[in-house]
């Protein structure tokens, strides 16, 4: 690295990937919480299979997801031609197409620790509330989820980073458009391509010290829960 500095663009690609992050992140915020409950209480037939879907994107290629989402995307597809015909435009190779794909790829990495997070809260509690004349929900939403904040950080966290580091699925997706898809991983495989390591080297450490942030957070975020439950169980 003779003359390393910032490449002008990296900012753009790291702001683009850190919106991307936080959309995902709150979207999967928005349909984890209820689905998590909802596979934590539901005695439907099949139950394990939709768990078993919904954990999928942990061991599946990214690029087998990017490729069936961008297949469902296409304008030709049910999914697409909605979605053109409320947005007018296509939904692959736009950052909606991307938090979309995010959303998919992400979706494991929050929704099982907000499940093991509600788990963890005591079956009296829950009991205790049902005695008192609450509802399921009312209890859910007063006592378990209120309960399971730490274990929902955890889970935010961990999508935010893991959508931080995608490359497969937004590449699939969202392809290399600069300021619309071109996130911090494609630039830095980019200018890798191009034997450009100075600028690798920047993308690559910014990336390095945002995701060390978060697992810090996180860590910081089990610890304190571990103490917390030690002290309800003492």
């Amino acid at each position: 690295m003779d003359d390393w500095s910032f490449p002008p663009e990296l900012w753009e690609a790291i702001g683009l990937t850190l919106r991307l992050a936080l959309a995902s992140s709150l979207v999967l915020l928005v349909i984890g919480i209820p689905l998590a409950n909802w596979l934590n209480t539901s005695r439907m037939r099949g139950i394990v299979f939709v768990e078993t879907l919904v954990g999928l994107p942990i061991v599946l290629p990214p690029t087998v997801i990017g490729f069936y989402l961008l297949t469902a995307m296409a304008p030709q597809q049910p999914l697409g031609a909605a979605w053109v015909s409320v947005f007018g435009q296509p939904l692959p190779f736009s950052f909606a197409g991307l938090v979309a794909g995010s959303v998919v790829y992400s979706l494991p990495f929050a929704v099982q620790p907000f499940q093991a997070a509600f788990r963890g809260v005591g079956r009296e509690l829950v009991q205790s509330g049902l005695a008192l004349g609450l509802t399921r929900r009312q209890v859910f939403w007063s006592i378990v989820l209120p309960l399971s904040r730490h274990g929902i950080l955890t889970g935010v966290s961990l999508s935010f980073a893991h959508t931080m580091g995608e490359f497969g699925v937004v590449l699939m997706l969202g392809g290399n458009i600069p300021g619309q898809t071109r996130v911090a991983s494609i630039a830095l495989y980019d200018e890798a391509q191009k034997l450009n390591y100075d600028a690798a080297h920047a993308y690559a450490i910014v990336l390095l010290a945002i995701s060390f942030a978060i697992l810090v957070v996180i860590a910081l975020v089990q610890r304190r829960q571990h103490r917390h439950m030690n002290l309800v169980s003492n």
